[in-house]
């Protein structure tokens, strides 16, 4: 790898949806675009959320000049108060993406030490050998932007999270013309968006979307509940026109709703936005007169959606002839969780509609045939897809090669890849890996503690103390607490049979291994666990304690 070449490599985000991190270094010198994360699943006990690595570029944070923030969802900006630390570099974005930066930085008590550049809609600025510019580009939350990144090689054009759409409700985002003018100067490589490039259509517009929510709830008579993506504002204003068509008043639940709906407006945005009502208010109101507008549009057990269905929220509760609104897609993985929320409001004679039963979600990411625009207009000469799956970036390879791309690389987290000069070529290997958030410690996602935790949450957990007099021998049987294993009970015959393997794993030990604690723990550990295996046919894990005699005189 030669540092003063044109060189890209993500460390998050190709390969998988979610946690974006992307690098590109020239001269020697690297900026990031974006720092996000992702949510864990059961995979992962006790976890909440997940990183990409950073160590590679940590290595070399000296010559870090920046991180560019293309916009504010978290798989974009998730990471930035977990990692920053291990940064420790400028942050660049703009107005509304920094409001939810600067919030975050707070709640992490960072805020005083970040340097912060926030840049206008469209603005420019320079890193070094870099000069960047933000296109604005329609997405699904406000100020979805692509990056156009000029350096000594070439303009490279990065496209971010992207759609095409007519009537966005919040936002202007770059037209054809402009983007055209892009491609006419001349572009390198484009990095970019596949997330729905299995999707022959475009993705359609936010005004459908209005149309079709404001069709459904008129004429509803009960509690109405609709919920989406808290980021998206855009879907915020559009149910709060629906509301105010058909005389209900608004109430919000969920956290993250009224943040995004504070940041917006402090940034200039919602500026019609209906006053709320407030949540232990709401239920006061005729149900034919009210609006939830919630977080839970994935089924998350602790959302304010949950909640409702568990009839456990402090402010709301669901009947009989109330509908619930999913205005979303479900994300893969949470299928399960989404289902089982579904089912617990069917009942409850609850109504509840999706995108399937009608149009009330549009994707925020670009189908092929707003790809083939977008490459009409860009015209690179290298496409790079990011941002998917291995399946969504091989396809959207292939994609590109049928639209006239000269050269076209999907890649993985950690390929180091040049884009200048000479050829197109994997050129390195950077590690890359996953950190995972537990608690309040960083930890690589396959730490001993981490394999630990899934184990036993698979298998059970057994823990053997064993009392040793001054000879080495047990001064009384094992005693055995047993977590999450049938059949371990005090009373069981199993119980007996393994305190008698215990014993002849004692029995088995020399003399002088009986004075080594080490000796003794692996000795009856192993033993335990090959008998627990063959009889439980479970793999728990087995911990040895030792207590010996004169221990206890101390």
């Amino acid at each position: 790898m030669n540092e003063d070449d044109l060189l890209f490599c993500p460390l998050g985000g190709s390969g998988e949806i979610g946690m974006n991190m992307n690098l590109f270094c020239c001269n020697g010198q690297w900026i990031m675009v974006d720092c996000g994360m992702t949510f864990a699943d059961e995979w992962l006990p006790g976890v909440d959320l997940i990183f990409p690595d950073p160590g590679f570029i940590e290595d070399r944070r000296d010559d870090l000049l920046g991180l560019v923030l293309t916009h504010g969802h978290e798989d974009h900006i998730g990471a930035v108060p977990y990692l920053w630390t291990r940064l420790r570099c400028p942050i660049y974005a703009t107005p509304f993406t920094m409001e939810l930066v600067r919030g975050k930085l707070i709640e992490a008590g960072l805020i005083d030490a970040v340097e912060l550049h926030e840049i206008e809609i469209g603005g420019s600025f320079a890193l070094g050998p870099f000069g960047i510019t933000y296109v604005p580009l329609a997405h699904s939350i406000i100020e979805g932007n692509a990056l156009k990144i000029e350096t000594p090689y070439g303009t490279l054009f990065h496209t971010g999270d992207w759609k095409l759409d007519d009537a966005p409700q919040i936002g202007i985002p770059s037209t054809p013309d402009e983007l055209t003018k892009i491609g006419d100067a001349g572009v390198l490589a484009m990095i970019g968006d596949s997330t729905n490039v299995f999707n022959p259509h475009e993705s359609g517009s936010e005004q459908s979307v209005k149309d079709a929510l404001h069709d459904v709830v008129t004429g509803l008579k009960g509690r109405v509940v609709i919920t989406t993506f808290a980021s998206n504002a855009a879907r915020l204003q559009t149910v709060a026109e629906v509301a105010r068509r058909n005389g209900r008043k608004i109430v919000l639940f969920g956290r993250s709703m009224h943040r995004i709906v504070a940041a917006a407006q402090k940034t200039g945005y919602l500026k019609n936005w209906p006053e709320t009502i407030p949540e232990d208010k709401a239920r006061h109101l005729p149900r034919d007169q009210v609006l939830v507008l919630c977080t839970g549009a994935q089924g998350e057990p602790r959302a304010a959606l949950s909640r409702m269905a568990n009839g456990d929220h402090r402010h709301m509760s669901l009947a009989a002839g109330d509908t619930v609104i999913f205005s979303s897609r479900i994300i893969p993985g949470n299928e399960r969780s989404l289902g089982r929320l579904i089912n617990k409001l069917v009942l409850m004679d609850v109504d509840v509609l999706t995108e399937r039963d009608a149009p009330v979600h549009v994707s925020g990411h670009p189908g092929r045939a707003e790809l083939q625009k977008m490459y009409e207009w860009i015209r690179p000469k290298i496409a790079i897809p990011v941002h998917g799956e291995a399946r969504h970036l091989r396809r959207h390879a292939e994609f590109a090669d049928k639209m006239g791309v000269s050269h076209s690389l999907a890649p993985a987290n950690g390929d180091i890849i040049r884009l200048a000069p000479g050829p197109l070529a994997i050129v390195d290997q950077a590690p890359s890996g996953r950190l995972v958030l537990d608690g309040k410690s960083l930890l690589p996602v396959d730490s001993d503690v981490i394999a630990m935790r899934r184990r036993m949450s698979m298998n059970g957990v057994v823990v053997i103390i064993l009392m040793l007099d001054e000879n080495g021998f047990l001064d009384s049987d094992a005693e055995v607490i047993s977590l999450g294993i049938a059949g371990l009970a005090e009373d069981d015959p199993l119980m007996s049979d393994l305190l008698g393997v215990i014993d002849d794993a004692m029995a088995g030990l020399g003399r002088s291994a009986r004075f080594i604690d080490r000796d003794v723990r692996e000795a009856v550990r192993i033993a335990s666990r090959r008998f627990l295996r063959r009889h439980t046919n479970k793999n728990p894990s087995v911990e040895v304690r030792v207590v010996r005699f004169e221990d206890e005189l101390v």
